[in-house]
């Protein structure tokens, strides 16, 4: 009796840990830019399937990419109160099992990919974990400018949709890109000052160095945030976007600023909270009125 009813807690303990080596936070995100990017790329009529395809290829990637991500920090974050209880560390998957199965993931999402949206979306596809895992994991533990490195990974998803939509890799698809690698700095260094003991315990330089009063990654997060806000009208600009599109991104823009000045204050771990909400938020708001005010080509 006892081992009948302890099968299916082990089974779904094992199921919930595999699922955790894949980021399912980070493959949210992937999935959310790589739709935007697909349906802000597509000409005429939308192919629906397609993009399902494509969403699906790039989200396996980003799967295998985080698992072995896992793999390769795995006692760094056994370091890090946060990431202690993570299925490597805490010795719930063997690092053969994890490895296995990021490679399993990272395989066929490449192979899937290739097939389903073409040579060029693939290609985008293994850049990203290429210098997700070759350059900005190693960087973390030598410098804090890996933020800067690892935004261009982060922000290379759209560009895959944009792609496997079968539009070229043109101004408008790179001011996605850049709309995405400036939105990354004020998401991840209210995280990096959020759980700044944490990483400086890890050895992790996530932060300006020597910060301590928070000026430095505060100043950082304001002014790219400001320079967030041309980035997001120049869609309007090269007419991708239409007029309402375009102030509806000021008033976002606006926002996203006055949360910044505020969080900068005081420079408290809540504030920092929040102000990684109000990025998380703004985000998928800003794609949305993007898809929504795209203009027809």
């Amino acid at each position: 009796m006892s081992t009948v009813r302890t099968l299916p807690a082990a089974t779904t303990s094992r199921g919930m840990s595999y699922l955790a080596l894949t980021k399912p936070d980070v493959s949210f995100l992937v999935v959310i830019t790589t739709i935007a990017g697909y349906y802000l790329g597509t000409r005429g009529p939308m192919d629906w399937l397609r993009m399902a395809h494509t969403v699906f290829g790039t989200t396996l990637i980003a799967a295998g990419t985080s698992a072995l991500n896992h793999c390769i920090e795995r006692r760094t974050d056994a370091h890090m109160r946060r990431t202690a209880s993570r299925p490597l560390p805490s010795g719930q998957l063997s690092v053969l099992e994890a490895t296995l199965f990021a490679c399993a993931l990272f395989l066929c999402g490449s192979i899937y990919l290739a097939l389903t949206a073409g040579a060029t979306a693939c290609a985008l596809g293994v850049f990203t974990a290429v210098t997700y895992l070759g350059l900005y994991t190693p960087l973390k533990k030598k410098t804090s400018l890996a933020t800067a490195v690892g935004a261009i990974p982060g922000a290379v998803p759209p560009l895959i949709g944009w792609v496997a939509a079968g539009s070229p890799l043109n101004a408008q698809a790179w001011t996605l890109f850049a709309i995405m690698v400036l939105w990354q700095f004020p998401h991840f260094l209210s995280i990096g000052w959020m759980y700044r003991e944490d990483y400086a315990r890890a050895r992790l330089k996530m932060i300006p160095p020597r910060d301590v009063s928070g000026n430095a990654t505060f100043l950082q997060i304001l002014l790219t945030a400001i320079a967030l806000l041309p980035a997001t009208l120049l869609t309007s600009v090269l007419g991708l976007t239409g007029a309402s599109y375009f102030f509806g991104a000021v008033v976002l823009g606006f926002l996203l600023i006055q949360v910044c000045l505020w969080a900068g204050r005081t420079k408290t771990n809540l504030r920092a909270k929040w102000l990684m909400h109000a990025t998380v938020l703004h985000l998928p708001v800003l794609l949305g009125l993007m898809m929504y005010y795209k203009i027809p080509r």
